[in-house]
């Protein structure tokens, strides 16, 4: 699939700021927007802004708070996709774009992770149409700030892992959660929670003891928010406890050992280009 590309990408692919010959000039038509987790005040400035000029408001109501897309502007016409497939939401988009509208395609999160965008930028370049992506919070990180949690130990942990359990949707081979975890850094677990025990199951096979710590954050920045601090050993059962369901994100810890390790930025000792060392 050859990608569409906004205008500054092109800009930086082709070295110049002109458009290919042939294409549209100008911003795209379509945003797919980032809602971030679900905290009306984790969006970024821009998505807000295009939520607020868009004809069309193209939200998942499954997983998008109504208070993000009630940013539109009066008139904007605001569509719940959840019920919707593929072929729906792109006669929606297009019904927009052809009368000469522009779109906010709002997804939770980030765009890029999870979020079905691949299948919806391919039928919209088939059309021609110029879009363009937005980044949002991801559940993850704002799991890592609800807690004030480092997903980086100094000399421990260098490496963050976002990865899910295989379900309806298999995972690759090389990519079974016991081999991530063999790498003993952070994880960010998604859309595992309804299976806990094949989760700590493989946590185990991949050589994490039952006490490592787990952070397990259901609907993060929503009213109902509900975080959890537990291990891998007893995962199964705060989830049990809690009634954590699908929206719910585990963070795994491996370098949380409770040892005072420290970044060397601030160490009076450490010289780098801004700070000579004492």
């Amino acid at each position: 699939m050859q990608a569409n590309k906004s205008v500054a990408a092109e800009a930086a692919a082709e070295g110049n700021t002109q458009a290919p010959a042939g294409e549209p000039v100008g911003e795209p038509t379509v945003w797919f927007v980032g809602a971030g987790p679900g905290d009306p005040e984790l969006i970024t400035v821009k998505g807000q802004r295009l939520i607020a000029e868009a004809d069309l408001v193209l939200y998942a109501g499954s997983l998008v708070p109504r208070a993000i897309v009630d940013q539109a502007r009066p008139g904007a016409e605001v569509v719940d996709s959840a019920p919707l497939n593929l072929e729906e939401t792109h006669a929606c988009i297009m019904r927009t774009v052809s009368s000469g509208g522009r779109v906010a395609r709002v997804h939770t999160g980030d765009p890029s992770l999870y979020g079905a965008i691949r299948e919806q930028m391919f039928l919209l370049d088939a059309e021609g149409v110029r879009y363009g992506v937005v980044p949002g919070v991801s559940a993850g990180f704002a799991a890592a700030a609800a807690t004030a949690t480092s997903l980086t130990v100094p000399d421990v942990s260098q490496s963050f892992i976002i990865t899910r359990m295989e379900g309806r949707t298999p995972v690759p081979e090389a990519e079974r959660l016991r081999t991530m975890a063999r790498h003993r850094c952070a994880m960010a677990i998604y859309l595992s929670a309804a299976n806990p025990q094949g989760l700590v199951d493989e946590l185990r096979a991949g050589g994490l003891e039952d006490a490592v710590p787990v952070i397990a954050a259901y609907r993060v920045g929503w009213p109902e928010q509900r975080i959890v601090h537990t291990t891998v050993g007893g995962l199964c059962d705060a989830v049990r406890a809690y009634g954590l369901n699908r929206q719910t994100v585990f963070l795994v810890l491996p370098g949380e050992d409770g040892s005072a390790r420290f970044s060397k930025l601030y160490d009076a000792t450490f010289p780098h280009g801004y700070r000579r060392g004492a």
